[in-house]
Order: C-alpha cells, then structure tokens, then sequence
C-alpha cells in the first residue's frame, strides 16, 4: 500500500500492454516500491497470448489492476483508445510497460500536476524523449514549454506530443480526437502530433527528461514495434546529403500534414 503522501488521487496510471506481462510487472513493482499509488490502475492489453493473460490475471488483486482485454489484436492505437475510455480519474498518466520510473519520478510527478492544476491550458506534461526539443520556454519546477512555429524550418518541433511517458487530461481524446486505428504505430502516434498541433495543444517537459524514465527491453520481451532493416540502416549511416534530403522532405510533409489531416473519430 502507497504511502498517503505519495498516493495520486487524481490520476489513472493507464498501461499499454501486449506480450511483455513480465515487463508490465517490473513496472508495476517498480512504483510500489517507490511507495507511489494511484486512484485507479488501467491496465489495456491488446489480445496478448494466453500466458501472459494468465500473468496478468494473477496481478489483479496484488496491484488492483482494472483489465481491459481484447477479442482481437487492434493495435497500439486501439490499445490506447479503449484504455483511456476506461479511465474515470481526471488525470491520465500514461505509460508503456517497458518504462522503468526512477528515483526521481514522484516529485517530477508531483510537479507536473502542479503546474497542470494550475494552468487549465497545459493538456500535456511529458517525462521522457530520445532528444530535446529545439524550441523551450522555461517553466517552474525544472519543466519547459515546448513551442511550435510553423515557419521555422525545423521537423523535431513538430514531437510536441509523443507516446513516451506522460501526464495528460482524461478528456485527451474529447479535445483532440481519437488515435488513428487501422494503421502503423507510428503513422498513428504522427497523426495525434498533428492533431494536437492543429488544436493548439500546450504541452511541457521536464529538462531532465532522460533521467525520470528508463526505457528497457529485455532478450526475452522485446519491442513490439517492427521497423524495416533498410529505413534503421539508413538513419544509422545518413551522410550529409542523405540527411538534407530527408531532412526538406520531412519540412514539407509534415507541414502539409499539418494542413489538410483532419482529426480521427473511430467508430
């Protein structure tokens, strides 16, 4: 049991799952034994294999998970859709079960719903990124707002929004839509970027956004997210002109993406 002072009576921890249950533990273990408890824990798997169902199933009244299960494999974005629909907490942290929270979290927690209670217009405050955004504002509390300007020839502006680890309203996808179903993880976590762009969603993250979060997959619960060979072997070996190149077509897809999607509502 979570120590009152570290329990968030607000906030919903919702856990993407699929086929890593001993991830999914590590995880939930990791905050207990921080002492840090929430008002409700959504766990949203994605029609994994028997096994892990079982696993999850003997989890249930050790961490009071809610399950939210699957007939069929719909995706990380369906995933995602259905376990936010189940939240009833005003706050939503959400998390990827192979996320490990350090030391640091709960007052990085703490803070960031601080400064989401006191400003109604932040919708989002972030605790993790591969690379810091080019475009901050600083806030209190050791958090920075991160800035979009559409004429400014920069595509890592556009991750304002991003699937790693984070504390949102619960009304997320009231105000910006569903998550696209029916398509790639990525392009699905691109078109919410877009979307909360278009909505002018107001986003912050921590400047120690690589220290509250670990982000580990083991040999034997690896990530579930394919990319193909070929794209991961030309980002690792871009030369100047590759890297150019890409980087021109990124400026102007991205922005006519910004333009003429239009936001998800699934059926």
């Amino acid at each position: 049991m979570a120590a009152e002072s570290n329990f968030f009576g607000e906030i919903a921890l919702l856990i993407t799952h699929y086929n890593r249950s001993q991830s999914l533990e590590r995880l939930l273990k990791a905050f207990e034994d921080q002492h840090i408890g929430f008002n409700e824990i959504i766990v949203s798997d994605d029609c994994s294999k028997p096994e892990h169902i079982n696993h999850l199933e003997q989890m249930k009244a050790r961490f009071g998970i809610t399950l939210v299960l699957a007939g069929k494999n719909g995706g990380l974005a369906n995933n995602i859709n259905k376990g936010q629909r189940a939240v009833r907490s005003p706050f939503t942290l959400y998390v990827q079960e192979d996320f490990i929270p350090t030391g640091g979290f709960y007052q990085s927690l703490k803070d960031g719903l601080a400064l989401m209670k006191e400003d109604s217009e932040i919708d989002l405050v972030r605790f993790y990124a591969y690379r810091k955004h080019p475009y901050l504002v600083s806030e209190k509390y050791g958090f920075s707002e991160m800035k979009f300007h559409f004429w400014r020839l920069n595509a890592p502006q556009f991750t304002c929004y991003s699937d790693h680890p984070h504390l949102r309203r619960s009304n997320f996808l009231q105000r910006f839509g569903d998550y696209a179903e029916g398509i790639k993880s990525d392009r699905a976590e691109f078109r919410m970027v877009i979307s909360f762009l278009q909505h002018k969603g107001k986003s912050l993250i921590h400047d120690d956004y690589r220290e509250i979060f670990l982000q580990e997959n083991s040999a034997q619960e690896p990530s579930q997210v394919a990319r193909k060979k070929f794209r991961q072997k030309i980002q690792l070996t871009d030369s100047f002109m590759i890297g150019a190149i890409r980087s021109i077509y990124r400026n102007i897809k991205y922005r006519l993406d910004y333009i003429f999607l239009k936001p998800v509502k699934n059926e």
